[in-house]
């Protein structure tokens, strides 16, 4: 996989993704599917008969997040989204620290999906073939799937995660169609919409939960580069990744609702909330519906390895071409335009996890599932509310034309509401990482030393090479610029 030195080493494959590209792998990441089965349960513990509806308020404060997020973009077209934006806005060193902080939130959703993936495999592969095999060993070689795919490129991906991404969604609508068909438990309720019972001030738990439905949606603008159309295409792909986020997952809680009574949901979520959507796939739809979920369990939670391993590419990219990690991160395959050493370097680090797990013992579900993604769920909502301050920073200082919805109004309120669901979700971390006190501070401390490591790679870029320091986040394509690249290779 060593590329020949050509002019396009260093380059990410130019107007390779469509909306539709951008879309499914943006929804695909967030693993539908894995959602509503293995995730919702524990929304409705805490939430009951308000999910749906917490769903429809999330897509209306990350709606408001895009807003400025998108504005931003036209700007700053970089595939360190998150890093780009807040270098932009609030200066280097906090750039350098959130991109870091990016690198741990992305790794730690992505290396933890493998601990979901072995345990579904492992579970499903003996009861179909009877024969125990650990998990570890679907999760190596997941780890191998992933890595080669990601190494054909992000055109294969996204080919690849748009096919899972229908798959998986017609199980659910299919679903939908029984629970409607069949009257459910006869109690066609929309209380799940109205906003005495969602916004009940009991239901503070449930929205710190609800709001990591939404964790990677922003990664649209992590392949800005790479799409085709420029910032149109990704502004485009993004509006339609909230509102499909915000209403499907709305419809299918809803229908799950619909299934065991808006009075009866909580009462069933705390009895079985393992089971709880398995039993409605068995009561509502034809047998064969249940066994090909739980194949689609699988590639649904493929789909997100995929996804999210090409994102933290992209991470690792952009830190390597800005010499804030080493340069080699940088190189990408003269065929595939992959970066295929961010590609290695990723493939690595998970498969070392994976192998840690497996020597020691430790729980792929309970552990490896529950604390990565808890990382990488602290780590997302923090850089979205650092966004919306660097937004305001940046467009009021450089942009006044777009107006005060756009730069102050838009990111200012969704500010404050993710500075909320920030403190709701370190207020019930122990319902994100099911441990104790040690464990939580030791997840929350990861997070606050990778902010402070980027800090520190920053100013020792400064010191060390100031002409470096001075160009960071500097590469960006504005809308014309794209437009004008459009067919070149």
């Amino acid at each position: 996989m060593t590329p020949s030195q050509t002019p396009d080493s260093g380059r990410l494959a130019a107007n390779a993704m469509g909306t539709k590209d951008l879309v499914f792998t943006v929804l695909a990441a967030l693993a539908p599917l894995t959602l509503i089965v293995a995730v919702a349960p524990l929304h409705f513990l805490k939430g009951g008969a308000a999910v749906p509806g917490g769903y429809l308020v999330a897509g209306g404060v990350m709606a408001l997040f895009a807003v400025g997020f998108m504005t931003m973009s036209r700007y700053v077209r970089n595939a360190g989204a998150f890093y780009a934006t807040i270098t932009r806005g609030l200066g280097r060193p906090m750039g350098s620290g959130a991109a870091m902080l990016a690198l741990a939130a992305y790794n730690g959703l992505q290396i933890s999906t493998y601990g979901a993936l072995g345990v579904y495999a492992a579970g499903s592969f003996e009861k179909y073939f009877g024969l125990a095999v650990p998990w570890w060993a679907f999760g190596l070689v997941a780890v191998a799937l992933v890595a080669w795919l990601g190494f054909l490129g992000i055109h294969t991906s996204a080919r690849v995660l748009g096919v899972l991404l229908v798959l998986e969604i017609a199980v659910l609508v299919v679903l939908a169609i029984g629970v409607l068909a069949k009257g459910g438990a006869g109690d066609v309720s929309f209380t799940s919409f109205d906003p005495k019972t969602v916004l009940s001030p009991g239901n503070g738990a449930m929205f710190a939960l609800v709001f990591g439905a939404f964790m990677g949606f922003e990664a649209t603008a992590i392949f800005s580069e790479e799409a085709r159309g420029g910032i149109r295409t990704v502004r485009r792909a993004t509006y339609v990744a909230v509102a499909f986020i915000a209403l499907f997952y709305a419809f299918i809680t809803w229908i799950i609702v619909i299934a065991f009574g808006a009075d009866n949901i909580s009462a069933a979520a705390n009895a079985d909330p393992v089971n709880l959507v398995v039993g409605v796939f068995d009561e509502y739809t034809p047998g064969f519906v249940s066994g090909v979920m739980e194949v689609l369990l699988l590639t649904s939670a493929f789909a997100a390895l995929l996804a999210l391993h090409n994102a933290a590419n992209r991470y690792f990219f952009a830190m390597g071409r800005e010499h804030l990690l080493p340069r080699a991160l940088a190189r990408t395959h003269a065929r595939t335009h992959s970066p295929y050493v961010a590609g290695a370097v990723q493939t690595c680090l998970a498969a070392a996890v994976v192998v840690v797990w497996a020597v020691f013992g430790l729980d792929p579900y309970l552990g490896l599932l529950l604390w990565g993604s808890s990382i990488g769920f602290l780590g997302i909502i923090t850089l979205w509310a650092l966004c919306c301050l660097a937004v305001i920073a940046f467009l009021r200082r450089n942009a006044p034309e777009t107006g005060v919805w756009r730069s102050l109004i838009a990111p200012g309120l969704s500010f404050v509401a993710l500075g909320v669901v920030l403190y709701l979700v370190i207020s019930n971390i122990s319902l994100l990482t099911g441990a104790g006190t040690t464990t939580n501070s030791v997840l929350i401390s990861l997070g606050v030393l990778a902010f402070v490591g980027g800090v520190v790679s920053a100013m020792s870029l400064k010191s060390r090479a100031p002409h470096g320091y001075a160009r960071l986040a500097e590469m960006t394509l504005d809308i014309d610029e794209a437009t004008a690249a459009a067919g070149q290779p």
